[in-house]
């Protein structure tokens, strides 16, 4: 507080701040003299108040990036996507508008980061839930990763059941001297390993969904199985809090949005491998090393008719 106050052109002591601290703050004072911290406990009403949502970035340099949400309550997964771009708006807006879709509603809440990823999610979702003038509560909330814990320790989750190995796998393909970072190989990446690494995360999701989360110490946190918690939130004293939307209005926001394409690379880079594979007989990959074996045949062929 003394920096800030520096920082801010107030010439003061410090003996005065700490004095004037001891007054406002008695209880945060306490408890920083005790080297103790106060935890806010996470409260969320029932499925659908809230989904939190956020990027995965470790696979980015190796052109994979990764998008998630999570219902607060039950701790469903409501999407988990792996695309050449995690940063482009319109793809962010695509996932969120095909989770509505499918689910025929919106969340009360959304729950962001302070990117300039999440800009169409958040006038999507302020259009779809248009807030009354008394009510307090917004429907799109955003602010620092660290703080959107639902997520972030989802992802703690993600790395230890899923992508360590490929982490580890991509790190020995650069290791080796196969992966510059560059364009070409990016792309190659993408076209070995983009639905390798989709169907792993399609699974993590559903085993998780499926598994038995135990009972926490915080009352406002039931246990018990996400997918049982999101569908049957009578059993846990709670309804669904998901809101009806106008199809039109669901339209409306689809035609700002960018959806995946089948293609899961460059179209040149993707016409070129295919017609490789074709002339080398080679089908596509279905385990990770067979990925890499592909990867390095295709990467050796082009740079050889550069």
């Amino acid at each position: 507080m003394y920096a800030k106050c520096r920082e801010h052109g107030l010439r003061v002591r410090k003996e005065d701040v700490r004095l004037v601290l001891k007054e406002l703050d008695p209880r945060g004072v306490a408890l920083r003299q005790a080297r103790r911290f106060r935890r806010r406990n996470y409260f969320s009403k029932g499925p659908n108040f809230i989904w939190h949502m956020d990027s995965y970035d470790k696979l980015k340099p190796y052109g994979i990036c990764i998008n998630g949400s999570i219902d607060g309550f039950s701790r469903k997964i409501t999407w988990l996507n792996a695309y050449t771009t995690n940063s482009n708006p319109k793809v962010i807006g695509g996932y969120y508008i095909e989770a509505v879709q499918r689910l025929k509603g919106c969340p009360r809440v959304v729950r962001g980061d302070l990117g300039t990823e999440n800009g169409h999610v958040r006038g999507f979702q302020r259009f779809l839930v248009p807030v009354a003038p008394n009510d307090t509560l917004e429907s799109y909330l955003e602010g620092a990763s660290t703080a959107n814990q639902r997520i972030e320790y989802w992802w703690r989750f993600l790395r230890s059941q899923c992508l360590e190995f490929w982490l580890s796998l991509f790190a020995d393909i650069r290791d080796n001297g196969y992966f510059d970072g560059g364009f070409l190989d990016k792309n190659l990446l993408q076209f070995c390993c983009m639905g390798l690494i989709q169907d792993e995360l399609d699974d993590t999701a559903q085993v998780w969904n499926a598994h038995s989360i135990r009972p926490s110490t915080n009352i406002n946190i039931p246990g018990g199985r996400p997918n049982v918690m999101y569908t049957l939130p009578e059993l846990y004293g709670t309804r669904d809090f998901l809101c009806p939307t106008e199809e039109e209005h669901v339209e409306m926001c689809k035609t700002e949005c960018v959806f995946r394409l089948t293609k899961p690379c460059d179209p040149d880079v993707y016409e070129l491998c295919n017609i490789l594979m074709t002339e080398s007989h080679l089908t596509p990959p279905t385990d990770p090393y067979q990925a890499v074996n592909l990867y390095v045949h295709l990467r050796e062929n082009i740079m050889a008719l550069v």
